[in-house]
């Protein structure tokens, strides 16, 4: 699913109305009638609403769900701020409408006033300021809308969060509105991807609008947000006719004395993904560790207590290495990596302790096999690639070091994004806070080394891999708790995740329920 830009976004809406021969008002129309068939849905009709209106189309759309959902029953009233010198035509004729059918369903704010004493079962919706907000919101507005963030109120973005920007983050003392649910017309906005943004939309549903499909499919967009289908696409069921040997024999290399968990689930994470067979490459003193927590995987020596040598590779047939987990920083091992980056040519999943050693050594970038993918969270990406201010401007730097080195970056966040070497941009949706517990990136690591052994592509192994990799984890969430999950529990869910992809009801085969969300 394409992002666009608020530019792209208004030059769809154009586009759409041109094609189809409609008004604008018509278009306005059926992004309201989407927002209040949402409210029927979700809220019962004894539910009241405020819808706080502004004078440009985003003030049009709530005079027109104010109008929707007064005519569907409920009980609801408009607030018109004064947010410039004159209304935009389609929100002063929806403005116009509402009047006509009934006056007492406006009421103005003065300037410098507020509403107060509004009882807390009421629902407000916010349609103050949409995706032309070009500038911070200061003054009487700003103070106005803090005052509402300030109740404790249900409270309904519609398209936006007023005062929140859609292709950047907001500045750290920013006025936006805090929503609980932001109703989005048709896309994503890239804001709400990141935490900066993020924290002011609450649960975002994307309305279906009918956009022109044409218009979208032909415009070229560098971001995207990962969907079913494309995922689907990207999955390879097996052949009722194929044997280990058809899925590859996946390397791992890492481990120190004292750190074997971490090499131990990134192997048991391999072969649940599905590798056909897995050797790590380990210490010797973690041999009893590694054979008796994964007995599936075989072991290689790497070194006594530290990796220090990787066997020749071209004695073995190796389809795909990942290295990095519990690995360790001494010099022997970085001498060992080193050696590997100058011999090895296929593309390789980099992580953790690798990834400290590239941040020690630069240079070592130009050396990474062309299509790697490397998995840093925020501070590994920093001290690599260099500090950002916000996360969207770390985000642009992944882009343009993805493009350099010809690889790909998978940037942890809540919404993992991963980075392709064209510099394009794919959000996952199936983040959950419940990975954010030691060994989820190990995990990881493993999955991604698993699906390139079987034969994915990178590009298509970072997107399944991060994609299963959330679902794993939200399902795990389901039966724990998002403060009880560990690693391991991620790992048991990979395959329930793989049975919920291709459309299975899970539930059957667990005995209890499970929820996750897209």
């Amino acid at each position: 699913m394409k992002i666009f830009s608020a530019a792209q976004i208004k030059a769809c809406d154009a586009y759409t109305i041109q094609s189809e021969g409609i008004a604008s008002h018509s278009l306005m129309e059926r992004a309201a009638t989407a927002c209040v068939q949402w409210i029927m849905h979700t809220y019962p009709i004894d539910v009241p609403f405020i819808v706080l209106c502004g004078m440009g189309n985003n003030g049009g759309d709530g005079f027109a769900i104010t109008r929707l959902l007064h005519m569907s029953g409920y009980s609801v009233k408009a607030f018109l701020l004064t947010t410039g010198d004159h209304f935009s035509p389609d929100c002063h004729l929806n403005f116009t409408r509402l009047l006509n059918i009934d006056s007492s369903l406006v009421a103005k704010i003065e300037a410098y006033s507020y509403l107060e004493d509004i009882p807390e079962d009421v629902v407000i919706v916010d349609a103050i300021f949409g995706t032309g907000l070009n500038r911070p919101i200061s003054g009487w507005v700003g103070n106005f809308i803090q005052h509402i963030n300030s109740l404790p109120n249900t409270k309904i973005a519609i398209d936006i969060p007023s005062g929140l920007p859609a292709d950047t983050v907001p500045e750290s003392q920013a006025t936006v509105f805090q929503a609980n649910h932001t109703l989005s017309f048709q896309f994503y906005k890239r804001s709400f991807l990141h935490p900066e943004g993020g924290k002011y939309t609450g649960k975002i549903s994307v309305l279906d609008i009918q956009l022109s499909t044409q218009f979208i499919q032909h415009t070229p967009a560098n971001y995207h947000i990962v969907s079913l289908a494309e995922i689907l696409r990207i999955y390879q069921p097996r052949s009722p006719f194929s044997h280990k040997g058809t899925y590859g024999h996946a390397w791992l290399i890492g481990g120190k004395y004292g750190m074997a968990g971490a090499i131990s689930l990134a192997s048991k994470a391999a072969l649940r993904i599905g590798a056909g067979k897995l050797t790590a490459i380990i210490p010797e003193a973690l041999f009893p560790i590694i054979q008796t927590s994964v007995p599936e995987a075989m072991c290689m020596s790497g070194g006594e207590k530290c990796v220090d040598h990787i066997p020749d590779l071209s004695k073995h047939q190796i389809s795909a290495i990942g290295i990095g987990p519990g690995m360790g920083t001494d010099r022997r091992t970085l001498r060992t990596f080193e050696s590997l980056l100058d011999h090895q040519t296929q593309p390789m999943v980099i992580d953790a302790d690798a990834l400290n050693l590239i941040a020690d050594r630069k240079d070592l970038l130009h050396k990474i096999p062309p299509e790697s993918i490397l998995t840093p969270h925020p501070k590994e990406f920093d001290r690599i690639f260099g500090t950002s201010t916000h996360s969207m401007m770390r985000l642009e730097s992944a882009r343009n070091h993805a493009m350099q080195y010809n690889i790909c970056i998978i940037l942890k966040d809540h919404y993992a994004a991963t980075i392709l070497p064209d510099g394009s941009c794919y959000y996952n949706p199936t983040g959950t806070p419940a990975l954010a517990t030691a060994g989820s990136g190990d995990v990881l690591t493993g999955m991604l080394t698993g699906l390139l052994a079987q034969g994915y592509k990178p590009f298509q192994a970072a997107m399944l891999g991060v994609y299963i990799h959330g679902i794993a984890g939200q399902l795990a969430e389901s039966r724990h708790s998002e403060e009880a999950v560990l690693a391991s529990d991620v790992i048991d869910h990979i395959g329930l995740a793989f049975q919920i992809i291709r459309g299975n009801d899970v539930n059957h085969l667990v005995g209890k329920p499970y929820s996750i969300r897209f």
